[in-house]
């Protein structure tokens, strides 16, 4: 593990540093700096703007797609310093970190000069329409269908917990496309327009008000032969590129969101007294052990990547990871709302403005259940353990492919 970065990594740092100086606002680095509700509304629509013509969007794309080009330690060092300055880097998830990458990896020349620009500029919102009612974990077991009539896909069926699919203008979606292939060959990565005839997206809404995920129902909606990514039945491989994406993006700072709710949480014990009761202190104290482990393995990542190892470790931390990250915000969640005690069960948060949820980001509070910060991040948890992969299948992949156990008995 490599704990020490180059010299020509910490001069980019450096300009980095410089760049995030000159253009955030003033007072931005001062302990009590705060925007309301509208000030942060505007500072995110010119912050965007900043972004794109400082060309810090998508930095590690190529230059001939709109990059900058970056090395990955280049990207990694670009990400700390983003996160070591409380900046946000544009907020489009699906467009800039799964679906773009993606179809720079499989994508043919012309899907990337028709779509990569368009995800640059912020032209065009994206969702993820892999999970379906009976096929979550087991992703090989979709049946939403993809039929050719002629030069376009005719497409029927369910995807669900999509996210932003009410207001996103294209689902990168999985179909079978093959009825009689095995069930991990006969599908196929589609490119599908949202704003059609023939899809309707559902909003779930949650106990608390919300309804960031849809159901999305696709009743002979359509989308172009040429929108197949990496090749018609061909999709699994592809999707998994797009997963590693999803899991494999913020390494050397993906432990930093657990690292602020901890001490939000030491700061709620000691308010409140629970601080001096021992069992509180040492579960404090274990979830802080936990949190510098997953920074440890970020770095275990993060060197295994720059010098390219694809051993079976190697291969499974992404599952390691997930797992052991997942688990450990349920149970230290579980003991922030036992450190609140009493005053957990009532519904503390602001009614007029966002509030900023660890992991989550900002999100709007609702009158009718004004969940506090941490009582979001409670429910937001309880989640966690489930999309991007369970931690049962986490498990069974490590024990599989690491440990050589057998494979898990199919169901008669």
């Amino acid at each position: 593990m490599d704990l020490t970065y180059p010299p020509e990594a910490e001069a980019f740092r450096a300009e980095i540093r410089a760049w995030l100086e000159e253009h955030l606002p003033d007072g931005w680095f001062d302990d009590d700096f705060e925007l309301t509700g509208a000030e942060r509304a505007r500072f995110n629509e010119a912050w965007t703007e900043q972004l794109y013509e400082g060309g810090w969007i998508c930095a590690s794309w190529p230059t001939e797609y709109g990059g900058k080009g970056l090395s990955t330690m280049e990207a990694v060092v670009l990400t700390e310093e983003f996160a070591r300055a409380g900046a946000p880097m544009r907020a489009d998830f699906f467009g800039d970190t799964l679906v773009g990458p993606t179809i720079l990896q499989w994508g043919s020349e012309d899907q990337k000069k028709e779509f990569l620009p368009k995800i640059l500029s912020g032209q065009i919102a994206w969702c993820q329409g892999f999970s379906e009612p009976e096929a979550g974990s087991d992703l090989a077991g979709l049946k939403t269908r993809a039929e050719l009539d002629g030069d376009e896909w005719v497409i029927n069926g369910q995807k669900v917990w999509t996210t932003q699919a009410g207001f996103a203008d294209y689902i990168f979606l999985l179909a079978r496309t093959d009825p009689d292939a095995p069930k991990h060959a006969g599908i196929s990565y589609l490119l599908v327009p949202m704003k059609q005839p023939g899809v309707e997206a559902r909003p779930i809404t949650q106990v608390d008000g919300s309804a960031e995920f849809y159901e999305v129902f696709f009743d002979n909606a359509r989308c172009p032969r040429e929108n197949v990514v990496g090749g018609e039945n061909n999709g699994w491989k592809v999707a998994m590129t797009t997963l590693g994406f999803e899991r494999g993006t913020s390494a050397t700072t993906g432990h930093r969101r657990f690292e602020k709710e901890w001490e939000i949480i030491v700061d709620k014990a000691r308010a409140n007294g629970r601080i001096d009761d021992p069992h509180v202190r040492q579960g404090l104290a274990h979830a802080w052990s936990k949190v510098q482990i997953m920074r440890i393995n970020g770095l275990r990542s993060l060197t295994a990547v720059l010098h390219d190892r694809k051993d079976r470790g190697v291969a499974a931390l992404g599952a390691t990871n997930k797992m052991f990250w997942s688990e450990y915000h349920r149970d230290v969640m579980e003991l922030a709302i036992d450190i609140l005690g009493m005053d957990g069960q009532i519904l503390s948060g602001t009614v007029d403005e966002e509030e900023s949820v660890p992991g989550y980001g900002a999100r709007p509070t609702n009158a009718r259940y004004p969940a506090s910060v941490l009582q979001s991040s409670f429910f937001f948890s309880r989640s966690e353990t489930i999309w991007g992969g369970t931690a049962q299948i986490q498990r069974n992949i490590v024990g599989e492919r690491v440990l050589g156990l057998p494979k898990e008995p199919k169901p008669a």
